[in-house]
């Protein structure tokens, strides 16, 4: 059988590598893209890298147009997706690369984004420890899903592994990430101009106020079985996110994509070497696009670009009593796209890994 998609946001970055990576895909058929400000132009105006759909024109995002197809993608900014998710009631599958629906506490939602609340979809991080289980598991039967958040999937998936087996402590975690542009999207900002990135490192969003913090607590508070509600909560009850405190800091940094997430965490007193490193063997060792490393190995981000890939590695730090996590993920792959077409795979019985790689590109 073959689906028939729609992607709206089509001339994006989200949107772009949606596309880019549906467009190897044997069992999709991309029908219509869409935009706002671009619609009627050629889609290859704005993706010309996509040469196998240069026959596509970037029609209105409307519901009308949206509707009558088995999958659709949104791949709008923040805050806007909503307003189409209520009219597609009849779409067989739904899936939002924004914020719209991946909170499941509204107080959160009010604080660090404003405007409408919606009702938080399955979380599409199927990697994700949540309870005794993955989050994988309530994607096989989602019909709504919410892609993640690049920074809180990086950063969930370097932790989540410690919170669930109880040798860190949540209530005490750094995360430092160094971030390409790209996840901010492709509106021209005068702080995304090449003349300001270019030779330069510069933090935002600095003190707490990053708005995929809500997203990371409640992903791990979700990973702690004994506070965890089930997959099917989204991403995580907030009424188990309370106790976890994380400083959050992402700095821009010119590369076009990459995230590099270091994150560190006190360890809980008792805790051997062994039962650290083989917590997040046991999470990962199966696992096909989230990797740890060797002991005394660390990921660069340049080993996952264009790659569904997300690279781990692990210091245990006695002398600081923490532990550190440095994860590289491809913020436009794993971090959204590659993440949404996963969860699509899920969702609809196909081979988790199709379309997907785990090979990046070099040099």
């Amino acid at each position: 059988m073959t689906f028939s998609v729609a992607v709206s946001g089509a001339s994006g970055y989200a949107g772009g590598e949606i596309l880019r990576l549906l467009a190897a895909h044997p069992d999709v058929e991309i029908r219509t893209v869409t935009a706002h400000s671009n619609a009627g132009q050629p889609l290859v105006a704005h993706q010309p890298h996509l040469r196998s759909l240069a026959h596509l024109t970037l029609q209105d995002t409307t519901p009308e147009v949206l509707a009558g197809h088995d999958i659709v993608f949104l791949a709008l900014p923040h805050g806007q997706s909503g307003q189409y998710t209520d009219a597609l009631g009849d779409t067989p599958l739904v899936i939002d690369a924004g914020a719209d629906h991946r909170l499941t506490s509204s107080a959160e939602w009010d604080a660090f984004y404003g405007g409408a609340f919606h009702e938080p979809w399955t979380y599409g991080v199927p990697e994700l420890l949540v309870g005794a289980g993955k989050q994988r598991e309530a994607l096989r039967s989602a019909t709504r899903i919410a892609a993640p958040g690049c920074n809180a999937s990086t950063v969930s998936l370097s932790l989540a592994p410690g919170v669930a087996a109880g040798v860190i402590d949540p209530g005490d975690i750094v995360s430092v990430l160094a971030v390409g542009p790209s996840g901010a999207g492709k509106s021209l900002k005068t702080n995304l101009l090449a003349s300001e990135i270019l030779g330069s490192a510069n933090p935002y969003a600095v003190g707490g106020t990053h708005r995929h913090i809500p997203e990371i607590r409640q992903a791990l508070a979700a990973a702690r079985p004994s506070t965890g509600s089930g997959p099917s909560a989204g991403s995580g009850a907030h009424s188990g996110a309370q106790d976890i405190r994380i400083s959050f800091t992402p700095v821009l940094v010119p590369m076009s994509r990459g995230i590099l997430a270091t994150s560190t965490a006190p360890i809980v007193e008792g805790v051997s070497d062994a039962e650290i490193r083989q917590a997040w063997e046991s999470a990962y060792g199966d696992e096909t696009f989230v990797q740890l490393l060797p002991e005394g190995s660390f990921p660069r981000t340049a080993d996952v670009l264009g790659a569904n890939t997300a690279l781990i590695g692990l210091a245990i730090d006695r002398a600081a009593n923490r532990v550190t996590v440095v994860a590289a993920v491809d913020n436009l792959v794993k971090g959204t796209a590659g993440a949404a077409v996963q969860s699509m795979n899920i969702a609809l019985g196909l081979p988790e890994t199709r379309a997907l790689s785990v090979n990046g590109v070099a040099p």
